[in-house]
């Protein structure tokens, strides 16, 4: 399966936030708001501001929405480059290469340093990060205070 990064319009806007939802309720945040709501107090920014990307994950063949990721250029290392805000991919295209074919495009689209923290909380994405990022780099990043740095 091969798949493909779709900027995300203004119009899909809801589609991202509803996602990003599952994404952080995936993710063990605990602070939800009075309205049910996990805040997210920079999504709005990723349609405003041009240093923050955010695209859906789809299917290149059939359009099917497979996930999204969030990058944005606000690092806590490195003084310029690119880092993973967010990143889903939708859990029955899980364990089908999706993820690693998005986080590779991500990093071909954005030449330069990266940071990529994954969720503390999760081993998981702890493993499938160091797996895509070393593979990617032929073993070639730092891990520093919970954070993959790397250049590419």
């Amino acid at each position: 399966m091969e798949i493909k990064l779709e900027l995300v319009k203004e119009e899909e806007k809801e589609i991202l936030f509803r996602l990003l939802q599952y994404s952080l309720f995936e993710e063990n945040i605990k602070e939800m708001n009075e309205e049910g709501i996990f805040d997210y107090p920079w999504f709005d920014a990723y349609f405003t501001e041009k240093d923050r990307y955010a695209f859906f994950i789809k299917e290149k063949e059939s359009d099917s929405l497979a996930g999204f990721v969030m990058v944005n250029s606000y690092l806590q290392k490195f003084s310029e480059g690119h880092s993973i805000a967010e990143f889903m991919v939708i859990p029955g295209y899980r364990r089908k290469k999706v993820g690693k074919q998005a986080a590779y495009a991500c990093f071909d689209r954005f030449k330069g340093n990266w940071e990529v923290s994954p969720a503390k909380e999760s081993s998981q994405a702890y493993y499938f990060w160091k797996h895509v990022i070393g593979e990617y780099t032929n073993d070639s990043y730092q891990w520093e205070d919970g954070i993959f740095l790397f250049h590419c």
